[in-house]
């Protein structure tokens, strides 16, 4: 079946949009207020594991700062996803099992936009077309 070159535009055009949208918001709700105010975040951060409170924060800015950036970039989109999908995972299924969908629909969202861009990849305007063909997959 042959696709036409304006479907297949507007398909890499959704897939920056969602891939650009979704991180700004995760790194702004999320990643930019744990890295601006560290000393305040230590005190609050959910340590699940008991890796310690300093670990778990640098991971977490890690997936909600370093990641996004990359997705934004289309730099290793797919693989910068993992971490996200991760944190998502452990915040929604281990921090907070209370939460009602209602309550937790902000990360549900994000799990979906970031679930996408894993399956999708980060489309052809992304720096990952200018990588070498083993890492661009990735």
């Amino acid at each position: 079946m042959q696709v036409s070159k304006f479907a297949e535009t507007t398909q890499h055009l959704g897939l920056l949009v969602l891939r650009i949208s979704g991180s700004v918001f995760l790194l702004q709700v999320h990643g930019l207020p744990k890295l601006l105010n560290y000393a305040a975040e230590l005190q609050r951060i959910e340590d699940p594991f008991h890796l310690g409170a300093n670990l778990t924060l640098m991971l977490a800015i890690f997936a909600e700062v370093l990641c996004p950036l990359a997705i934004i970039a289309g730099v290793l989109a797919r693989l910068a996803c993992l971490p996200i999908l991760t944190v998502l995972i452990i915040a929604l299924a281990v921090v907070h099992p209370e939460w009602t969908l209602e309550q937790g629909q902000f990360g549900w969202l994000l799990l979906i936009i970031f679930t996408t861009v894993l399956i999708g990849g980060p489309g052809r305007f992304s720096l990952n077309s200018r990588l070498p063909e083993a890492l661009r997959y990735a």
